[in-house]
């Protein structure tokens, strides 16, 4: 009989994250939030303001870790519920695909997705979010706003380690920019 796994204590305190960080790439889902429209069509982007571990602040996606023995879906819920708040309803796939793979690096010249804290492998998705968001925990802010907004100067200076270029994917992958 085998035993349950259990993700709530299987992460790792502070220091032991800290050396890890130095050692191994660390596994993180990024999605970036979407409304659409009767015919699936991308209407609106849901993009967040956080306080970065700097102090700046910046317009951001939804990202986080991935726990030792936590599926990818289970990942995705967790970050969405914790940034977007418990009553977001996010459509995630009972077997997600991401729509591609993203590696932050400590130096920005290599990628140009760039976390000064560690080398991450991220699997990114983009997320059909049907209910109604209040940004919680880290979030300070949500906007929703249209996919050619998400994209404008405006939006895209506010956003850092490359997440502007992320949205701009995501958006090309639905088909909405040309």
């Amino acid at each position: 009989m085998s035993e349950m796994l259990d993700t709530q204590t299987a992460w790792l305190d502070e220091a032991e994250l800290a050396s890890a960080r130095d050692r191994l790439p660390i596994v993180y889902v990024d999605a970036v939030p979407v409304r659409v429209d009767a015919l699936g069509q991308v209407t609106e982007v849901g993009l967040l303001l956080r306080v970065l571990p700097d102090g700046s602040i910046s317009r951001a996606i939804v990202s986080g870790r991935v726990l030792y023995g936590e599926r990818l879906r289970d990942a995705l819920m967790r970050h969405l519920e914790k940034d977007l708040g418990p009553m977001a309803m996010p459509r995630i796939p009972t077997s997600p695909q991401p729509f591609t793979v993203v590696e932050y690096f400590p130096d920005p010249e290599i990628t140009g997705f760039h976390d000064p804290r560690q080398h991450a492998v991220s699997l990114a998705y983009v997320v059909q979010i049907d209910g109604d968001c209040a940004p919680s925990q880290s979030a300070l802010d949500l906007i929703w706003v249209s996919p050619q907004e998400a994209v404008s100067m405006a939006f895209q200076s506010q956003m850092g380690g490359g997440q502007d270029r992320l949205v701009r994917m995501a958006l090309a992958h639905c088909g909405v920019l040309a």
